[in-house]
């Protein structure tokens, strides 16, 4: 694309030129002017134009020197690091927001650099919880302010070493003091801005491997006996995911967002929105490799033809766009039943209605980590030695859609919730 960045130019110029950012967006919105509302399209549009402009004035190259931290507080400014809630209660508001409209922002954004994509996600993640519990606490609705402004990215610390996917049994203590404060010790990893963090939301337990005893923080990395660590990921190596060790870190009481046995339930509560994210990054994913491998197809030849017309490749990719565009559709319904409902039962929605939006958001997690690895796999697979070399995107969605399977609660662990999903269900079906 122009101005990139690259090691050995492997793709002709003409080809090359063809990949802008403009043109992937026109693709991507010719696919869904049809079936977007107008105040959604627009919205849309409007985050594009910021990327495009925001693309050649800094002339970014998407090579591997820059660093994509640094574009944050632009981004943040522009209210586009969520737009998962407007803010009115630390003086940010938005017109465009709810799940649906954060699917628009993040297909914008994705498509304009897919590492900085889940990297806002990861702080949206860090938003939520403090969103929901801030009480309008100061020092919370400061941190609010930070991460939905760009000011500072955020992160949130679940996963342990020895732990994986098990949220729950948690071996990360925390003392409660006479003072109504708290020390925390243990250690977190995987956590992805971690090490770029001012804010941190964590997690630990009164006792260990009891969930009924845990607790949500809202932490400060500068914090004294918190020591943060990268975790190398080569797959997403403009991403700084963290290793965290607490040692007797004391975290004040204005900064617990939930105290023993509050901190299950609100972990649990955020696992719609943040298993939603994780589809929507993976959608966004599919339509960044679809516009890259249909663009190719359109324009390289082969034996005196466009390769497009040749079965194998224009077959397959017409399935990848067919499935792509399906569970967008989905996705994108979802989306918007869950901002009425969200609005209509104001942000508190019945536990029944609740319980069926968990099975969905893992249904939907799980489908679609699945679809963007095959699709962004075959995408690359059907530009050869072009989706595979660094003069395109290709790569960055290549390595990234193999981690969505496993973020979020892997790919076993959604089966095991969508299996427990079918007994509640039988239960509530059959007398």
């Amino acid at each position: 694309m122009p101005g990139k960045k690259f090691e050995v130019q492997a793709i002709n110029d003409d080809i090359l030129a063809k990949f802008s950012l403009k043109n992937r967006y026109s693709f991507l919105n010719n696919n869904l002017m049809a079936i977007l509302s107008t105040k959604e399209f627009n919205f849309l549009k409007e985050v594009q134009r910021f990327c495009m402009r925001f693309e050649k004035k800094n002339e970014i190259t998407h090579g591997p020197d820059e660093d994509i931290y640094d574009w944050v507080p632009a981004f943040g400014e522009k209210g586009y690091i969520t737009r998962q809630h407007t803010f009115d209660m630390c003086d940010v508001h938005y017109d465009n927001w709810g799940l649906a409209a954060d699917f628009l922002r993040n297909l914008a954004i994705d498509m304009f650099d897919p590492q900085f994509a889940m990297g806002g996600g990861a702080t949206v993640l860090a938003v939520n919880p403090i969103y929901e519990h801030h009480d309008d606490v100061p020092i919370r609705l400061e941190a609010l302010k930070d991460l939905v402004t760009g000011k500072a990215p955020g992160a949130i610390l679940i996963t342990e070493p020895e732990r994986g996917s098990d949220a729950v049994h948690q071996l990360t203590t925390c003392d409660e003091q006479p003072d109504g404060s708290f020390l925390i010790n243990g250690q977190k990893i995987f956590n992805t801005n971690a090490p770029k963090s001012k804010w941190l939301v964590t997690y630990a337990t009164a006792e260990q491997n009891n969930g009924n005893t845990m607790a949500q923080f809202l932490v400060n990395s500068e914090w004294e006996g918190l020591l943060v660590e990268r975790v190398n990921i080569p797959w997403v190596p403009k991403l700084y995911l963290g290793k965290e060790t607490f040692a007797n870190v004391r975290v004040p009481k204005d900064y617990v967002l939930g105290g023993v046995g509050k901190g299950r339930g609100h972990m649990f509560e955020g696992l719609v929105p943040e298993r939603i994210s994780i589809a929507i990054m993976g959608l966004s994913e599919c339509w960044g490799a679809l516009a890259h491998a249909i663009i190719y197809a359109n324009n390289r030849k082969q034996f005196d033809q466009m390769i497009l017309r040749f079965q194998g490749v224009g077959f397959l990719l017409a399935d990848l766009w067919s499935r792509t565009t399906n569970v967008t559709l989905g996705l994108l319904k979802f989306c918007e039943s869950f901002d009425e409902k969200y609005t209509k039962f104001q942000g508190n929605i019945p536990k029944n209605i609740s319980q069926a939006m968990v099975a969905s958001a893992s249904q939907f997690k799980y489908h679609a980590s699945k679809l963007a690895k095959k699709v962004c796999y075959e995408c690359a697979n059907n530009m050869g030695g072009a989706g595979l070399c660094d003069n395109t995107l290709m790569h960055d969605y290549l390595n990234i859609s193999r981690i969505q399977e496993i973020v979020g609660g892997s790919r076993q662990i959604q089966q095991y919730i969508m299996s427990m999903s079918l007994r509640q269900l039988y239960k509530m079906s059959v007398p």
